[in-house]
């Protein structure tokens, strides 16, 4: 394996490490993956990012990425084949501004729907399921119009926020289906069962130091 490459710390069931790789993977930008277990982070992650949360991405020359949509934004602006940078519909402010509010509002309610035992001030998990489907419903009305969140083609948005609905949608797959959401619904099948993300959901064995590291995405 080249040493110019990145290396990308990432756990495969992470909704931020997710949209990274997304990103990666379809701007080719190529990195020596390193496996994750959350509940024995390698030291050699803690040490360049000590916040010790994933995704991280060290580049070759030495700077570190700590933020999902830093390094969807680092690997888009190398190469954004599909324009995910510039939708059909908007712009990337308004693009980003959505994924903020994914980010803030629905991910404190989706942490609280999905795990309530970690929280001590929940007493009611449905409530905060409520208040995440509210902002699902704007979302299915946004897509009422559009196949995707900014046009007919898949953008930055798309691919920021198809984790955390599938975190959503997963909780309680049953109740989610008989919800009145089926643009969303078709939406999220659709990328759910698109070869883009089905390769970003490949699973590796969790590194160790001296292990041998994949190259993600796989080399066409």
């Amino acid at each position: 394996m080249p040493d110019t490459l990145p290396v990308l710390y990432s756990f495969r069931r992470c909704p931020y490490a997710m949209r990274a790789r997304l990103a990666l993977s379809i701007s080719r930008q190529h990195c020596a993956l390193r496996e994750v277990v959350l509940r024995d982070k390698p030291a050699e992650m803690i040490e360049i990012s000590p916040k010790a949360t994933v995704p991280v991405l060290q580049l070759p020359q030495g700077n570190v990425l700590e933020e999902s949509l830093d390094i969807m934004l680092w690997a888009l602006n190398q190469n954004d084949p599909d324009h995910w940078l510039s939708p059909q519909h908007g712009t990337l402010s308004e693009m980003t501004t959505l994924i903020d509010r994914n980010d803030g509002p629905f991910k404190h309610h989706l942490d609280r729907y999905k795990y309530p035992h970690r929280y001590d001030d929940v007493t009611d998990a449905t409530e905060h399921r409520q208040a995440g489907f509210h902002i699902l419903t704007e979302l299915n009305d946004q897509l009422a119009k559009t196949d995707q969140l900014f046009g007919d083609r898949i953008s930055l948005a798309d691919a920021a926020l198809v984790p955390f609905i599938r975190q959503f949608a997963n909780t309680d797959r049953d109740w989610f289906d008989a919800q009145p959401l089926a643009d969303l619904q078709r939406w999220l099948a659709g990328h759910l069962a698109s070869p883009l993300f089905e390769g970003i959901m490949t699973k590796y064995p969790a590194w160790q130091a001296g292990d041998e590291e994949p190259v993600f995405p796989l080399p066409a």
